[in-house]
């Protein structure tokens, strides 16, 4: 039996918590179409969110719209909606990423409105990690969440976490001497006071994190050596825990479905008690990212590096209003 169509207080509502996803630097590359008549959700690509230094085929803005897409399909199922979802429906219209049909009541058997508590309480941390060991019992669950979402997720052995690391550092020092790549960065990077007439995008300093006494952690410093008054030097973990998600191919498709498996994992990481940083640097230079790959591993591609641990939690960053990406037909 198919559900009346949702009212435009729920339809927000929706789109609110889709929109608390991660994306590269924040630029939220996202807006929303609601058909009433089909009770239908359509998600968009915003083409003028694009960044055509650091995501010049638009992967990143793929993965960030999967996230979002992801919350969508939990904050549905939250509500007892199924979120039936298909991805690129419309060849012809590569921005359409997906459609989330949302006519019919939740299957008994559904575990997304399980994530729904860590939707809010999820931000990216840029702080200190603990050199706690993750349980191998807590990383099967993130390697599950992954599998859920038709991708993989990778623990790299001791040599080849001191190879990525290599190559994160490699990427920083080709983004410091790119003066195109810095220009594009700065566009999302708020050192300014926080206030009602401020961005509610990009990378506000309170989320910078401290800057590292000693460089052992692959965080971005999105600072850019620009002084941000109040801002800490602090030492980081020595031996950071990072993981690779991946997936077999490496198009549009793929790409949506590593964002859902990269927001499943950082949510059910939440309520795992992690903290997690997205760690995107190798990944923008096609140099580099082939690299990434662990070979020995069945990984084709490498999407996202994820770093995990145990620590403070991130602090919230700035969010577009509903009513700037949201339209009701």
């Amino acid at each position: 039996m198919t559900a009346a169509s949702l009212g435009a207080d729920a339809v927000a509502a929706l789109v609110e918590e889709a929109g608390l996803a991660p994306s590269m630097h924040n630029a939220q590359p996202w807006t929303f179409r609601y058909l009433s008549g089909r009770c239908t959700m359509q998600l968009r690509g915003d083409p003028s969110r694009t960044m055509a230094k650091a995501d010049p085929q638009n992967r990143a803005l793929h993965l960030g719209c999967g996230a979002a897409l992801f919350n969508l399909r939990v904050a549905a199922a939250r509500i007892g909606r199924e979120p039936h979802t298909t991805l690129l429906p419309a060849p012809d219209d590569p921005w359409l990423l997906a459609e989330v049909h949302l006519d019919l009541p939740v299957r008994h058997d559904d575990d997304l409105a399980a994530l729904h508590p860590a939707i809010r309480r999820r931000h990216t941390s840029r702080f200190p990690f603990t050199d706690e060991q993750v349980s191998d019992a807590v990383l099967d669950g993130l390697r599950a969440a992954a599998r859920l979402e038709g991708a993989r997720l990778h623990i790299p052995g001791a040599w080849h976490l001191q190879e990525l690391l290599s190559l994160i550092h490699d990427a920083e020092s080709r983004e410091a001497l790119d003066p195109e790549v810095r220009e594009e960065l700065v566009r999302w990077i708020r050192t300014g006071p926080e206030d009602s007439t401020a961005p509610k995008e990009g990378i506000p300093a309170r989320a910078f994190g401290p800057r590292q006494h000693d460089v052992t952690a692959p965080v971005r410093d999105f600072a850019a050596g620009r002084p941000v008054p109040g801002r800490d030097t602090a030492a980081f973990e020595k031996h950071p825990r990072l993981a690779l998600l991946g997936t077999a191919g490496d198009e549009p498709g793929d790409w949506l479905r590593a964002g859902q498996a990269m927001e499943r994992i950082l949510l059910q990481a939440t309520l795992d008690g992690l903290a997690c940083s997205l760690m995107s640097q190798a990944l923008e230079w096609p140099q580099l990212r082939w690299a990434v790959r662990d070979p020995v591993s069945a990984m084709g591609h490498v999407q996202m590096v994820i770093r995990l641990g145990y620590g403070p939690a991130g602090h919230p960053t700035p969010r577009r209003p509903v009513s700037d990406v949201l339209e009701i037909a």
